[in-house]
């Protein structure tokens, strides 16, 4: 049997292109089964902080946050928003931005790396990101984490305790730094095999013609 094809992806769940990211290549990846694709696809998640300087508690709309982060006028962000939205919605997703709680994600990517250790993290950051996205939940409390990885499966009370422990800061820390040692300055990122790297929310189409690429290469003589 073929080993799978490693797909390492940087990203935030504050990344509004990384929910959009993560879509269109689930659906590349259906686009590659559809074409004959068979080989098993492994994907793991890693952390990346879009604003670092981000408050836990911010206190003020996306609006206000994205104007003074970007130093952007607020009609021009809320322009730009209506269109990440209309983009989200040809996914399938419901982005509501005047819900949103814009929060400092850190803790979030510590979820994360523990779900990963127990073969939960891609159900753990796709209820991150729904929660964020499109239902205006917290990701930047323990308590509100807990509640969201608990429902996609984790142990509530073992949330709380890494988080209070900060088992996993320092792997959150490694995943960023490997980030900028592969010169990733912008996410989602898309590292296939890791050899190809895909940067953005491309289309299916695009993920698909890596996949196969990257498949035939691996039995080419």
């Amino acid at each position: 049997m073929s080993n799978p094809l490693k797909i390492d992806v940087w990203s935030d769940i504050a990344c509004p292109w990384c929910y959009i990211g993560k879509r269109r290549f689930e659906a590349g990846v259906e686009q590659y089964r559809a074409t004959g694709g068979d080989r098993e696809i492994e994907v793991e998640y890693h952390s990346f902080e879009l604003a670092p300087d981000t408050p836990v508690d911010f206190e003020g709309s996306e609006v206000e946050f994205l104007a003074g982060h970007k130093g952007m006028p607020e009609e021009r962000v809320t322009q730009m928003l209506a269109q990440v939205t209309a983009i989200a919605s040809s996914v399938g997703l419901s982005y509501d931005f005047d819900a949103l709680k814009h929060t400092k994600t850190l803790k979030a990517h510590q979820v994360l790396h523990l779900a990963k250790s127990k073969g939960l993290q891609l159900e753990v950051v796709e209820r991150l990101f729904k929660a964020y996205f499109e239902q205006g939940g917290h990701v930047g409390h323990d308590a509100d984490l807990a509640d969201l990885a608990a429902e996609a499966g984790l142990d509530r009370d073992e949330v709380l305790r890494v988080l209070k422990e900060g088992t996993y800061a320092d792997d959150v820390q490694a995943d960023i730094a490997q980030a900028q040692a592969y010169g990733i300055n912008g996410v989602p990122f898309f590292v296939v095999e890791g050899r190809y790297g895909i940067s953005g929310a491309q289309e299916p189409a695009t993920f698909a013609q890596v996949l196969n690429q990257v498949a035939e290469e691996a039995v080419a003589p």
